[in-house]
């Protein structure tokens, strides 16, 4: 079934032929109105609305559109939606409006210019069912935000497990690991002793000759003994000790504290962590570049967790550099918040392993817990900021963490009086 025609315009093409002047320019006013109708409606509505004719050449589009694509007007009319949207598929789309039909189609894909976007489409034939090609409507809708807060949703959704199964686990974790620290320090005190025995003077002499007796025998072989139980011990506590640090990091992960803000310099929170780890970082040969800014505003942090996530971010960045190399850190004043950015010359990170960085328990090192970079995620999150990354493989890796500079404040409804 055809779709049905406007009223106004199915009367006025029933007698086009009998309009006279007056007539035919009542109906050209008319139909500018309507238009000037339209557009301001299409420019106030938030998604894009472009319209191509049946060769891919854009015909219309309104304000939003320019936002999204960077489209401007009076320049990009009459050129190919494909320079606007290279990953749209034209030419399916057209041969969809050619066969008729009801077809809608939809497409989700990511655009770079004039920014990162997640942009879903909806394209529609313009002559409806009809047979033929006349063009095609495409409907452009932001689905970045609704992205973010998807990942949010399965994020905090993740922590909720987590945080069940520390309440189940942790405990009994615990208290086993300090059992077994306890018994080591008492097993290493009693070695101790047995050793010093072993070692005494004559301890193991039973005879006046040169000759090397049963006893003697018996006692290189304590020493030897000994030393090896010692070795054991060592590796047995420093096990219990990482045991004790991946433990004391799930529980960092799960059980955040809110942050306790306070105006303080970003910058002095920097050269304080730079400090702490500098000893570690130029022990392994890396040259360490500051590039602080001069003038800073101060921003509402808590200086401990932000420092925490910047010993996290230093460290990480050092222990991917494993011959040498250059640590640069860099503040600087960013819109409406400050910026801090961490970058290395190690292996970068490659693709496929960048969008998964952030999960627990998800590592790129031997020895890693995985829950680091979610610890500084959740802090930066709680500050009301945000992390980016960006890696180059053979090149290196850069975090940039942007904090507000103005603390958030909780928007109160006012009260009715009726």
């Amino acid at each position: 079934m055809p779709p049905s025609k406007s009223s106004f315009l199915d009367k006025v093409l029933g007698r086009i032929g009998r309009l006279d002047k007056e007539g035919l320019q009542t109906v050209v006013q008319r139909l500018a109105r309507e238009r000037s109708f339209l557009e301001t409606l299409f420019n106030t509505i938030e998604d894009g609305v472009l319209v191509a004719d049946e060769t891919g050449r854009v015909l219309y589009f309104n304000q939003a559109v320019t936002r999204l694509l960077g489209m401007q007007e009076g320049v990009s009319e009459g050129q190919h939606v494909n320079q606007f949207l290279p990953d749209l598929d034209w030419e399916k789309l057209a041969r969809f409006d050619k066969s008729g039909g009801i077809r809608v189609t939809r497409h989700e894909f990511e655009i770079e210019y004039p920014r990162p976007r997640l942009i879903s489409l909806y394209a529609a034939p313009l002559d409806g069912e009809a047979i033929g090609s006349s063009g095609v409507a495409l409907i452009l809708h932001d689905a970045t935000e609704a992205r973010q807060k998807t990942n949010e949703a399965i994020e905090t959704e993740r922590i909720q497990a987590l945080t069940l199964l520390a309440a189940s686990v942790a405990h009994e974790i615990g208290n086993p690991l300090n059992a077994l620290h306890i018994h080591l320090q008492l097993m290493e005190r009693e070695l101790k002793k047995l050793g010093a025995v072993v070692r005494e003077p004559g301890a193991g002499a039973s005879s006046g000759s040169g000759r090397k007796t049963k006893a003697d025998s018996l006692g290189g072989e304590a020493v030897e003994i000994t030393q090896k139980l010692e070795k054991y011990l060592a590796v047995s506590k420093g096990e219990i000790t990482r045991l004790d640090y991946i433990v004391t990091q799930f529980l960092q992960a799960i059980r955040p504290s809110a942050p306790q803000l306070r105006m303080a310099s970003l910058n002095d929170v920097v050269k304080e962590t730079l400090e702490l780890l500098r000893p570690e970082i130029e022990n392994r040969g890396i040259v360490i570049k500051e590039r602080l800014a001069r003038q800073l505003a101060a921003s509402p942090i808590d200086v401990a967790q932000i420092k925490q996530a910047l010993v996290n971010l230093v460290k990480n960045a050092a222990q991917s550099m494993t011959k040498g190399g250059v640590l640069s850190v860099q503040t600087d004043s960013g819109v409406d918040g400050v910026v801090v950015s961490i970058a290395d010359t190690g292996g970068g990170i490659p693709q496929e392993q960048i969008n998964r960085i952030f999960e627990p328990f998800y590592t790129t090192k031997k020895k890693g817990t995985g829950l680091g970079l979610m610890i500084v995620q959740r802090i930066v999150r709680d500050h009301g900021g945000r992390i980016d990354l960006e890696s180059h493989v053979g090149k290196g890796t850069t975090f940039r963490i942007w904090l507000p500079l103005y603390e958030r404040r909780t928007r109160l409804l006012s009260a009715r009086h009726d």
